[in-house]
């Protein structure tokens, strides 16, 4: 099994004609995600050469879902854009969304948001400004790389893209259920606590590792809810040890304020709750495979 993706999902990508967007559908479909068209207002009724496939492009996402079942799309519009693509995708009942775009105005993610939850929150929205989601050999939504890891019964959960690409590397001789990459914004749809909640949930995850960063205090509640509700095996790491106070770090979430929401306070919450947490990428992969080997 995986969570929220696998190789039945029918996939839309908002934003297929764009240069980006062409790209990374020829490598969702490499590796094995059944796109079945992209949406771009104004160019319905075309067809895009993605490979060896003409894809179709739907001037809405609701036609794109009654013409082909879609029950994910890619987002992967300007900045501008994102919100009213969003929106389209909620609008349409589309159940997962993952939303690539970065540099969209925290006002226009929260008004995103609050438009899900107003229709009952049943899109499940993962982003934005996130490389997406893979259950390697099975499926990707987005732009993870699907080459440097095989499957395996590991999950993972991750605020950062070049942090999950570099996990999934380093314990590709093990494999992975599904990643998450979930963004680091202030504002997301998934969080950390619902990736482990469906890591726990999933018969084919053994452990699981936890990614976050300085700011906010997600890793907090995370740790609260996996002393609470988890029994499976979580190894963490915290990026932004280095980190001076006041000065933003990659993602506009990662930013440290009078003393809250450091990576040693993160550690010391994560271990609290029983998480074994590395200092460098490279010492949580080895806590991982310590973890593993004794299961």
């Amino acid at each position: 099994m995986a969570i929220w993706l696998t190789e039945h999902n029918k996939v839309l990508v908002q934003g297929m004609t764009g240069a980006e967007g062409t790209k990374h559908t020829l490598r969702m479909i490499t590796a094995g995600t059944d796109v079945v068209g992209g949406v771009t207002p104004g160019k319905g009724g075309r067809g895009v050469r993605v490979g060896d496939r003409v894809l179709p492009v739907f001037e809405s996402v609701a036609e794109g879902v009654a013409a082909t079942g879609a029950d994910t799309t890619v987002v992967f519009v300007p900045p501008r854009f994102a919100r009213a693509a969003v929106v389209e995708a909620i609008d349409a009942a589309v159940p997962l969304v993952v939303v690539i775009t970065e540099g969209i105005p925290v006002h226009d993610s929260a008004g995103f948001w609050a438009h899900n939850l107003a229709g009952g929150g049943r899109t499940r929205i993962i982003g934005p400004n996130c490389p997406g989601i893979i259950s390697p050999g099975r499926a990707n939504a987005g732009i993870i790389p699907a080459d440097i890891t095989g499957a395996g019964r590991i999950g993972l959960v991750s605020k950062s893209g070049t942090l999950t690409y570099q996990l999934m590397h380093e314990l590709r001789d093990l494999g992975f259920s599904t990643c998450v990459g979930i963004g680091g914004d202030p504002v997301i749809g998934t969080t950390h606590i619902d990736a482990l909640h469906d890591f726990e949930d999933d018969p084919d995850t053994d452990a699981v590792i936890l990614v976050g960063e300085i700011g906010g205090d997600a890793e907090e509640r995370a740790a609260d809810y996996v002393r609470s509700f988890v029994t499976k095996p979580v190894v963490g790491y915290v990026a932004g040890f280095t980190a001076p106070e006041g000065k933003t770090m990659g993602h506009a979430g990662a930013i440290v304020s009078s003393g809250a929401g450091t990576a040693e306070g993160k550690k010391i919450a994560l271990e609290a709750a029983g998480v074994r947490v590395g200092k460098t990428p490279s010492e949580t992969a080895a806590l991982l495979r310590e973890v593993y080997a004794a299961l």
